[in-house]
């Protein structure tokens, strides 16, 4: 896993609902360790803004709807994530940032590491010589 990738997650629809899920090894190539969610980000205030050395992702707009810009040091790519039946899988080494989120948006990330501040990588200039040096 090296690159972004959209992942489709199984959709049922009903007329009660629809439902949708994600399962570690089937839709998502790792064992999820950590969740969490970002919710209640005003207007023009952008998230992550790092990359990891070893975490991978995989991120879910189940409401609303923001874009992740992924940079891998040469080229940077959008994606609009707005449907909660896929999402977007983040490789490990990759700048990340979440921006333009809509109102009442909520972003769930699956996470194949526990929380490890050390895993951050919060300088773009660091990340930069990081990937030139074949570290990241």
């Amino acid at each position: 896993m090296d690159k972004p990738l959209i992942v489709n997650l199984p959709k049922f629809l009903d007329a009660r609902g629809n439902l949708s899920f994600v399962e570690q090894g089937k839709h998502i190539p790792f064992v999820i360790r950590r969740t969490y969610w970002l919710y209640d980000v005003p207007g023009g205030e952008a998230r992550g803004g790092h990359a990891y050395r070893e975490n991978n992702e995989f991120i879910v707009a189940l409401s609303g709807s923001f874009d992740v810009i992924i940079d891998d040091g040469v080229k940077k790519q959008t994606y609009t994530l707005n449907r909660s039946y896929y999402g977007l899988l983040v490789p490990k080494g990759l700048w990340r940032e979440m921006v333009n989120f809509s109102t009442n948006s909520l972003a769930m990330i699956l996470s194949s590491t526990d929380y490890d501040a050390d895993d951050y990588v919060r300088d773009y200039d660091v990340f930069l010589k990081l990937k030139n040096d074949g570290k990241i």
